[in-house]
This record gives C-alpha cells, structure tokens and sequence, in this order.
C-alpha cells in the first residue's frame, strides 16, 4: 500500500507577541498555516492584523515567541533573501518606473540574469497575473485594481513559495475583486504557492480562504481558527458571529 505524505506546515507561530514601543498589541498567538493553503488574518480595524503580518515577514522583530517558516526560524529580513513576496496596500510600486521595471528590481537586485532574462522573466510574471501589454506603463496609467496585479507581479519574481498579501482587495469594485480572487487561486492551484492574506473582504474571505484565525481587539489573541464557514456557522464567540454575519462586533 502506497503511503500518503503529509506536507510540513508552511508557518507555525508559537506563543508570539507582538507590538510597538514595548507595548503589546497581542499576546500569546498559536497557529500553524498548511502549504498551499490561503490562509487569512482576520479581525476588525484595529486588532493587530497587519502587525501580526509585518512580524512574520521579518519587517517588525517579534517581542516574543516564535515564527518557523518552512521548518526554519525566521531571522528578520536582513539574514538573507526570504522564501516568500510580499505586496503591500496598492501595490506599493514606484510611480518613476514602469511596471516592467518595477518586476524586474528584485531580479536585477538579487539574481545574475542577463538584462535580456531579466526583461523575459520580468515580462512573464506579467503575462501570469494578466498584464501582458502593459509593461511599458507607468502605475498612474493604470487601474487600482491593475496596479495590485502588478504588485503582485513583483512578490512573484523571485518565483517563491509564498505570498503575503496586505488587504489586497481593499478599495476594488466587486468585479475586479472576483478576478483578483480567481487569480490567488490559480496562483495557490497551478503553482503551490501558500499565500497569507489580512483582509476584511467578506466576499472574498468566503470565496477563497482555506483557514483563518481571528483576532479580538484589546491583546486577547486568537478568538477563533478555522475554515470561515465553521466559524460562520459553529462558533459561540458573539464578536466571531457578528464578524462573518456583519452586524455591529461586540
């Protein structure tokens, strides 16, 4: 009989706190996220979210606990090229550059390809998020929503394992959400990659959230975790119900 291998967590975040100034703005986190997932970090405005999301990337030091990425303890930002893209609110592209060259930093930063290979791999991560022909655009000559694929673009230049994404459909109509989704999909689908996203998206937290964890405001942690529908339909926490339900959070 043929054994079935069980894939090692991507993340696995144990007792961490996290904060500013020797402040805690929460304490005492456990989760673990599966490769190949979309996991989410929920939770309303205020609680922590993108704090939660800077320490794991390494751009904030923790206060305390510890962040294993890919079996591996995660050092911060400075010991070395991380397994994983990052792209913040918008994009976070650089308005002088065009969006070709935007992709193609890290490349040119990090890598040894010939101005050509740069340019190609460059231009396909492009074509992968569906901006062929317009990679000779500056970000101010495109859509919201375009300047987000495009940053996006950039996160997966380095071709990594996993995506952190930072609200990336915050401000989008609700078309350009659904095809922003379909794309994290294919992304988690054809290619493997695990991506952990903060988002408060509804809509999209039912459509493409694998796991998630919730976080309550006041440092209380983790309040729920779980798939989005069983904390819809199964938790006791008042403020988890009125989350997913959308009614005034307790």
């Amino acid at each position: 009989m043929a054994s079935t291998k069980t894939l090692a967590p991507a993340i696995r975040v144990r007792d961490l706190t996290v904060g500013y100034g020797g402040t805690a703005v929460q304490t005492g986190l456990d989760f673990e996220v599966a490769s190949g997932s979309i996991f989410g970090i929920l939770g309303g405005s205020g609680c922590g979210k993108t704090t939660v999301l800077m320490n794991l990337i390494g751009l904030f030091e923790p206060m305390g606990g510890v962040v294993e990425i890919f079996g591996e303890e995660r050092g911060g930002l400075d010991s070395g090229l991380p397994p994983f893209g990052v792209s913040f609110q918008g994009g976070a592209l650089f308005g002088s550059m065009t969006l070709l060259e935007n992709v193609a930093l890290p490349l040119r930063r990090w890598t040894s390809l010939s101005s050509d290979a740069v340019v190609a791999v460059a231009s396909a991560r492009l074509r992968l998020v569906g901006l062929a022909g317009f990679e000779h655009h500056l970000p101010s000559e495109i859509s919201g929503g375009m300047q987000k694929r495009a940053g996006i673009a950039r996160a997966l230049a380095m071709e990594p394992r996993m995506l952190f994404l930072d609200e990336p459909s915050a401000g989008l109509d609700p078309v350009t959400s659904v095809e922003l989704d379909d794309l994290l999909l294919s992304l988690t689908r054809d290619l493997g990659v695990t991506i952990v996203l903060v988002t408060h998206e509804l809509a999209s937290i039912f459509r493409i959230v694998t796991d998630c964890i919730m976080l309550a405001r006041g440092g209380e942690g983790v309040i729920a975790k779980g798939s989005p529908n069983s904390l819809r339909d199964g938790s006791s926490d008042p403020r988890v119900r009125s989350f997913f339900n959308r009614s005034a959070e307790g």
